[in-house]
């Protein structure tokens, strides 16, 4: 008896829902994240083999380079606070429109008096080398100190602390760096991280 033949068909896939998955996943993506900031203050950190890593929140950093200090701290909420803290110690007050246009600022280096016409410059401007002539340390009301202790403040009051960590240019000279961990050591904080490029593990 002869055998019956069995015609092969082509397999098809619909791949409408993969297309729709993938294009949600990008749309999800794209939409959440957050474009880095172009750093006011490059810095040409120091190498080491220390692989562990700063956490995403709660953190205040301190750059140092070119003679200049920056600072910046997490949280775009806990900065409209902290700037609100620091004028009113130097008697400057803030619109909410510059709280929030500071709160979008990772970094920044400029006197206390001149906040104002920073946060009305064009952010283009503000990124400029040399634009930002850094934190002032040497004035009667030394503001970095106070830039320091009103960011540990407003961690503490957003419910947790802040921890410190120092980024400092590879050329830049010991004095300033020195003069740094003495206002540090004035509010007690003698314990902070040091940001270092990571470098490969020597080979035994």
């Amino acid at each position: 008896m002869p055998r019956i033949k069995i015609g092969r068909k082509s397999t098809a896939i619909d791949m409408t829902a993969m297309c729709d998955v993938a294009f949600l996943l990008l749309t999800f993506f794209i939409l959440t994240a957050t474009a880095r900031q172009v750093d006011p203050l490059p810095v040409d950190m120091p190498s080491s083999t220390t692989q562990a890593k700063l956490p995403d929140l709660d953190v205040g950093t301190i750059s140092i380079g070119d003679g200049k200090v920056f600072m910046g701290i997490s949280g775009q909420h806990v900065r409209e606070a902290w700037l609100e803290k620091v004028g009113a110690n130097f008697g400057q007050g803030f619109s909410a429109a510059e709280k929030k246009e500071f709160s979008l600022l990772e970094s920044f280096g400029v006197p206390i008096q001149n906040m104002h016409e920073f946060l009305a410059a064009d952010p283009k401007l503000r990124a400029q080398p040399g634009f930002q002539p850094g934190i002032p340390l040497d004035t009667v009301k030394n503001e970095l100190f106070f830039w320091i202790i009103e960011a540990r403040r407003a961690t503490k009051e957003a419910g947790n602390d802040m921890r410190i960590a120092i980024k400092g240019d590879i050329k830049q000279e010991y004095p300033l760096v020195k003069e740094v961990i003495e206002i540090l050591q004035k509010q007690k904080v003698n314990n902070f991280s040091l940001i270092t490029a990571l470098e490969a593990a020597p080979k035994k």
